[in-house]
């Protein structure tokens, strides 16, 4: 399966669990998906906007999608409030798009190259996105070197 849909209320977590705002999806619809609960997928919330995302364990064996709060507000819902909705597997396994720097660095250095290949996804998105937050380029640079020579330490 590479795409589901359906209708449900917005739900929110507990406080002491996040107090995100989310949709919840039944392990038996994840388990379809190839990847099963490792896949990355796109949200479409009412034909409106969609974002890419990860799965969550809600602690039952279900699953839940985030939903950010800007993006209740950009709908214009609130808790409790229906919401139509549509995954759809992401084409990307990685999820995010990798920033040029990166991509310019990497193919530059072979040896930290080598490095970023054998990270997780979650450590490469979790590089990319500090990338993100980063504007100055030199910064970007310092980041990447200081990320995978921790990573390759780690790695020894």
């Amino acid at each position: 399966m590479n795409t589901h849909s359906g209708n449900q209320k917005i739900k929110q977590l507990e406080k002491r669990k996040g107090g995100y705002f989310y949709l919840e999806l039944n392990a038996d619809v994840v388990n379809q998906f190839e990847n099963k609960k490792a896949t990355r997928i796109i949200c479409t919330l009412d034909n409106a906007l969609s974002y890419r995302c990860g799965l969550n364990h809600l602690g039952d064996g279900n699953f839940f999608i985030i939903i950010a709060t800007k993006y209740i507000e950009k709908l214009g819902k609130n808790l409790g409030d229906p919401v139509n909705y549509r995954i759809d597997k992401d084409p990307d396994q990685l999820g995010v798009d990798v920033p040029e720097v990166l991509e310019v660095f990497l193919a530059q250095d072979s040896d930290l190259k080598s490095i970023y290949e054998a990270l997780t996804d979650g450590k490469k998105r979790s590089l990319i996105y500090s990338l993100k937050k980063t504007k100055n380029i030199d910064s970007q640079v310092q980041s990447i070197i200081e990320f995978l020579n921790k990573e390759k330490l780690k790695m020894k």
